[in-house]
C-alpha cells in the first residue's frame, strides 16, 4: 500500500496595495486620459497643427507638476499629521502609563485573545518605550510609523508616470500627424492596455478591465471633441 504524504497547499493573495506599480499605472492612466481628451477637443475646434502639439505639450507638463504637487502635499500632509499623533501617543504612554496599558490589553481581549495572555503579552511590550509606541500606533492609528511614504517618492513617480500616458496620444502629432484618426487608434490601444495592467489589482478579467477603460477614456475625448466643434476654435 502506497503511503499518502498530504502537501499542505497556501492560497495566495493579490498585492492589494499594489506597491510601486498601483500608482505607476494609475498615473499613466490619467495622464493618458485627460491630455488625449485635451488633444481631442483642439483637433474638434479644426486647430492648426502647432496648436494641437501646443497644447498637448502644454497638458502634459501642466498635468505632470499638477499631478506632483498634489502628491507631494497629500503624502507629506499625511506624513506631518501622523508624526502630530505619534507625539500625542508618546506623551500618553509617559504620563498615563496604566492606562495605555489597560487600553492595549482590551484590545487584543477585542481580539479574542484570552485576559491574563492579554495582559502579560501587553506587559512585555511596553518594557521597551519605542516598541510600545510602535504597537499602540499600530492599534489605534492604523500606521507603522517605520514605514511612512516618501513625499519626493510619490511627487516624481507621479510626475514620470503621467508624463508617460500624456505623451502617447501627442506622438503621432509630434512626428508630423495632421489628423486626430492615427492620435486616437494609439490612444485607444493605450487605454485597453492600461486597462488590462489594472485588472491586477481587481478580480475583473483582462479584457472587461481593458474594455471598460477604453470605453471611459473615448467617452472622455468624444465629449471633449464635441466641446470643440461647438465652439470651433480656430486658435493658431
Amino acid at each position: 500500500m502506497t503511503e499518502r504524504t498530504d502537501v499542505e497547499i497556501h492560497h495566495q493573495h493579490r498585492d492589494v496595495s499594489g506597491g510601486w506599480l498601483r500608482p505607476t499605472v494609475f498615473g499613466m492612466m490619467d495622464g493618458l486620459v485627460s491630455n488625449f481628451a485635451l488633444i481631442l477637443g483642439f483637433a474638434g475646434g479644426h486647430a492648426a497643427h502647432r496648436t494641437v502639439v501646443l497644447a498637448g505639450l502644454s497638458g502634459l507638463v501642466a498635468g505632470a507638476f499638477s499631478m506632483a504637487t498634489g502628491e507631494y502635499v497629500s503624502v507629506q500632509s499625511q506624513n506631518e499629521s501622523t508624526h502630530a499623533e505619534l507625539l500625542v501617543e508618546r506623551r500618553e504612554l509617559a504620563i498615563n502609563a496604566d492606562a495605555e496599558l489597560a487600553e492595549l490589553v482590551q484590545s487584543y481581549v477585542a481580539r479574542g485573545v484570552d485576559q491574563d495572555v492579554a495582559q502579560r503579552f501587553a506587559e512585555q511590550i511596553t518594557r521597551d518605550p519605542d516598541q510600545a509606541l510602535l504597537v499602540h500606533a499600530q492599534e489605534e492609528l492604523g500606521v507603522d510609523p517605520t514605514q511612512l511614504p516618501s513625499p519626493w517618492v510619490a511627487a516624481l513617480s507621479s510626475f514620470l508616470s503621467f508624463c508617460v500616458g500624456a505623451i502617447v496620444p501627442l506622438l503621432p502629432y509630434l512626428f508630423g500627424a495632421t489628423s486626430a484618426v492615427i492620435s486616437t487608434v494609439v490612444a485607444a490601444v493605450a487605454l485597453f492596455g492600461a486597462g488590462v495592467l489594472s485588472s491586477r489589482f481587481t478580480s475583473r478579467s483582462w479584457w472587461f478591465a481593458g474594455l471598460r477603460q477604453l470605453a471611459l477614456g473615448m467617452l472622455a475625448a468624444l465629449v471633449t471633441y464635441g466641446v470643440g466643434l461647438l465652439f470651433h476654435a480656430t486658435a493658431g
